[in-house]
């Protein structure tokens, strides 16, 4: 049949399974907006206010579900607003795919209206891109494009469309086959029966494992795989959900802001077992002294990940979920009961000595009080001080419910993820913690929440500055606080008020909890305005390039 190639790229959409879509609509793509409006009954479009805050939305929405999002953005501006938000993507392994449009191909490389180069702006950021200039490639392009996203290691593909292939009539093949996600490799049975060797050898192992384990779908191997060598688990920031807050394997995250037990274990272990992880410099520290003394296994389904930062001893390179099967079978029943007294009194040392007041509104009383409420439900998170206090003080119990950028540390990623986490689970109920400072960033998008009428709660943790980058002008400049207090004048009550959602302000713990209990019975978006200490420190905290023992507690 001849269709014309916006109409292609909507069919592509429907026969690759994406029922929703975030976008803004523009010149360059009103052809492919056209038919989104005739398949309005088969994809549910979402419009922001801004293309950065549908890309996060998009991300948001793949984390939670596993499937891939879609983007829609038009030419020059709106395609290069893309950009921070499929970087993110990139980094943190999100299945995306964006489409943009562009000029017509006969008007590229002429500095027409609205025209840039998005492919090559976004080469570096993308697993892969595509400027299709010939309309009989479309199809085709769109279905691999679906495919690369989700093959592998995740991550974002942009199609780059000219406005004159969207209009081209070409013959269209509905029946053609789909490519199917490249299959993973077989996993190398002498690569098993050398890490079950390592693994028996080992006094004192330590699984770390990372964002990986989440996107295999491998939460359940991984607790098994635990138990069977009878060892402690860290996390990356990536890494948590994978094992449930209250699981005794579970000692938190790992690193620069980790807490005490899961990164001190690290370091007395003499194996680790490196698991969809990729040792980033906020994990590692001084990367010598994390190396000395312990082996590393390093299970990963990316070749270049192996040895990228810290030398493997051995590797399995694969699915990791196929690979914790594997080893799985191959291994005996292992105890080591002195190495876990050892974690036990790890366990029992206090991360912090912050003294509680249960008079004063503090991050660890905003973050619990939520937490009793919200339990199980997901958790959007923007970048700064306030992200770090969620993955310390959390209680997670399912994996994908902790939505935060990790590789790219985007401030401003909150309010579209948020968005895009609660449509993509349906609706429920959504919260979100950000500060002053990231919500000012991407506060627009609240009008979108509005608009969709969206259960989010959006917590700010108002301490009007810049924490994480005062603390460190705090501990390491003097205290010369540069362009980090804010002083702003924002009333955030009646800005959700202005944005027609509900307001609300606390100084103290009870003013919080009659808050959030006006949020949890309420059906669309709420702000609550936490007011805490501007000297409020994210502990504990290995300074960059430092060792465990160079940890920070008070």
């Amino acid at each position: 049949m001849l269709l014309t190639g916006a109409e292609i790229v909507v069919k592509e959409l429907v026969a690759n399974g994406a029922d929703v879509v975030f976008g803004y609509p523009g010149g360059s793509v009103l052809n492919i907006y056209d038919e989104l409006y005739k398949y309005s009954d088969k994809i549910r479009h979402y419009l922001t206010c801004h293309e950065q805050g549908a890309c996060h939305a998009a991300d948001g929405y793949a984390r939670v579900t596993g499937r891939t999002g879609v983007v829609i953005a038009t030419s020059g501006p709106g395609a290069t607003n893309l950009v921070t938000g499929i970087a993110n993507a990139y980094l943190d392994s999100t299945p995306l795919v964006a489409i943009t449009g562009n000029v017509a191909t006969n008007m590229l490389g002429r500095d027409s209206f609205q025209e840039v180069d998005i492919t090559g702006i976004t080469m570096p950021i993308t697993k892969h891109n595509f400027l299709v200039k010939d309309p009989t490639k479309l199809a085709e392009t769109m279905r691999e494009a679906f495919r690369i996203a989700q093959s592998g290691r995740p991550g974002p593909v942009l199609v780059d469309i000219p406005k004159d292939v969207q209009t081209a009539r070409v013959e269209y093949d509905e029946s053609a086959p789909h490519p199917a996600c490249r299959p993973h490799d077989a996993i190398c049975p002498d690569a098993v029966r050398r890490a079950a060797e390592l693994i028996c050898a080992a006094k004192r192992p330590y699984i770390y494992c990372g964002g990986g384990v989440i996107k295999a779908d491998a939460a359940g191997e991984l607790i098994a795989f635990a138990e069977k060598i009878d060892a402690p688990v860290g996390l990356s920031i990536m890494g948590l959900t994978a094992v449930p807050y209250e699981h005794p394997r579970f000692l938190g995250m790992v690193g620069m802001h980790g807490r005490f037990a899961a990164t001190k274990a690290l370091y007395d272990s003499d194996l680790v077992v490196a698991i969809g992880v990729r040792f980033s410099d906020r994990a590692t520290g001084n990367k010598a002294e994390f190396m000395q003394g312990r082996k590393f296994l390093h299970i990963d389904i990316d070749a270049a990940e192996i040895g990228k930062n810290i030398g493997a001893t051995d590797c399995i390179l694969g699915d990791v979920k196929a690979a914790l099967k594997k080893l799985i079978e191959a291994l005996p029943t292992l105890r080591h009961p002195e190495w876990n007294a050892h974690i036990k009194s790890l366990k029992e040392h206090p991360d912090n000595s912050i003294d509680m007041d249960p008079q004063r509104l503090t991050p660890q009383s905003v973050i619990e009080g939520a937490c009793r409420r919200h339990g199980d439900g997901i958790v959007a998170t923007d970048v700064g001080q306030h992200q770090m206090w969620v993955t310390q003080y959390y209680q997670f119990k399912k994996p994908r419910t902790l939505v935060t950028s990790g590789g790219l540390g985007t401030m401003g990623f909150g309010m579209g993820a948020a968005i895009g986490s609660c449509i993509g689970t349906g609706g429920k109920r959504t919260v979100l913690f950000t500060s002053d400072g990231s919500f000012h960033m991407n506060l627009n998008e609240l009008a979108t929440a509005v608009t969709n009428n969206l259960p989010l709660v959006v917590i700010v943790l108002n301490n009007q500055v810049l924490g994480m980058v005062r603390q460190w002008q705090s501990l390491f400049f003097g205290g010369r606080y540069s362009n980090t207090t804010l002083e702003r004048k924002t009333d955030y009550v009646r800005l959700a008020e202005a944005f027609g959602a509900k307001g609300y302000r606390a100084l103290t713990n009870e003013e919080y909890e009659k808050a959030l209990d006006e949020a949890f019975s309420s059906d669309g978006p709420v702000v609550i305005d936490c007011v805490i200490d501007r000297d409020e420190r994210v502990l504990p905290m290995i300074p960059p390039g430092g060792g465990i023992g160079d940890i920070i507690l008070r």
